[in-house]
């Protein structure tokens, strides 16, 4: 890639050992495992800066390396190839991402790459706070069970102006003449362009403000009722159920049943994590809120969060 992020002013180490790097980036950047095929003669080196409340990391672990994690907590990601190749697990499947390519993962998203000895990758972390700021800073309608971003994957250039973007935030980073002020300007400035140019469920002012207390309704009674079909909601939201389709994946990105679907899939996963919930079954608990095809259950559930309700449970403390 032609665009340059962070240079040598900003190296902290420099032919390491693989694990230095990755207990720095545990401690900055975000907890995970590594795993490498052979340690023998590799080594890493890492750039990083902060940026208000951002931090900004080049890595290349110098050969090649698995990098695992079961989530980020309240932090969000972003990626970017900057060269040599990565094999992506997600949601059951494999992706071959190449350089210039971008990568946005949620804070509850398991993480699992495979990198190449050659591979370089930047990495951009944002706190939920940041995000959270932005929301109430734009009057922004900020969803009931937190951000999510919907699509994750990108190609660098296609995302408008947000190369550049990243390239002056990197190069302020590294100024000598630095200011607080001017570096959270350039963190809300980031955190909004990112809700802005990046699908998420987020509700921004070009969607109807109708939109917006129909989705509320549609939620609590979603979250209220074991089985929903779509023309109630459609009587609920007092339109025809081809008007309702149409709304729907207009101003939220996927069909009504498929939102249901997610909503529901989604405080199953807050039951398993949740130590207080008290679970006899996971069998029972997927009754309870409605799937009563156990296979189809558990491919929706893994194709949604990348793995089984089960291997949730097994990491409840």
């Amino acid at each position: 890639m032609s665009v340059l992020f962070l240079t040598e002013q900003s190296l902290i180490f420099e032919f390491a050992e693989p694990q230095d790097v990755s207990n720095y980036v545990n401690k900055y950047i975000g907890r995970h495992c590594i795993a490498l095929t052979d340690y023998r003669g590799v080594r890493a080196s890492l750039s990083h800066r902060a940026l208000a409340d951002l931090d900004l990391c080049r890595i290349t672990y110098g050969g090649s390396v698995r990098v695992s994690s079961s989530a980020l907590n309240d932090v969000y990601h972003i990626q970017v190839l900057l060269r040599g190749s990565c094999l992506w697990r997600v949601k059951g499947r494999y992706l071959r991402l190449r350089p210039g390519e971008l990568i946005v993962i949620n804070p509850d998203d398991p993480v699992d790459f495979t990198y190449s000895e050659d591979c370089e990758k930047f990495i951009l972390k944002v706190p939920l706070k940041v995000l959270e700021h932005v929301c109430v800073e734009q009057r922004w309608a900020y969803p009931k069970h937190g951000i999510r971003f919907i699509e994750t994957l990108y190609h660098l250039a296609d995302v408008e102006g947000l190369a550049a973007l990243l390239a002056m935030m990197c190069k302020e980073a590294e100024s000598e003449n630095r200011t607080y002020r001017v570096d959270k300007s350039y963190q809300y400035i980031f955190a909004a362009k990112m809700l802005s140019l990046l699908k998420s469920n987020v509700l921004r002012p070009k969607h109807n403000a109708t939109i917006v207390v129909m989705l509320e309704k549609i939620d609590s009674y979603i979250d209220g009722n074991m089985d929903v079909r779509v023309e109630e909601l459609a009587d609920l939201a007092g339109v025809s159920v081809r008007v309702f389709y149409t709304l729907f994946e207009r101003h939220v990105g996927v069909s009504p049943k498929r939102y249901i679907r997610g909503r529901k899939l989604d405080r199953v996963r807050e039951c398993l994590t949740d130590s207080a919930c008290n679970i006899k079954s996971i069998t029972e608990l997927a009754f309870d809120y409605g799937f009563v095809h156990l296979g189809r259950f558990a491919n929706f559930y893994k194709d949604r969060f990348g793995e089984l309700p089960s291997e949730t449970l097994m990491r409840r403390t």
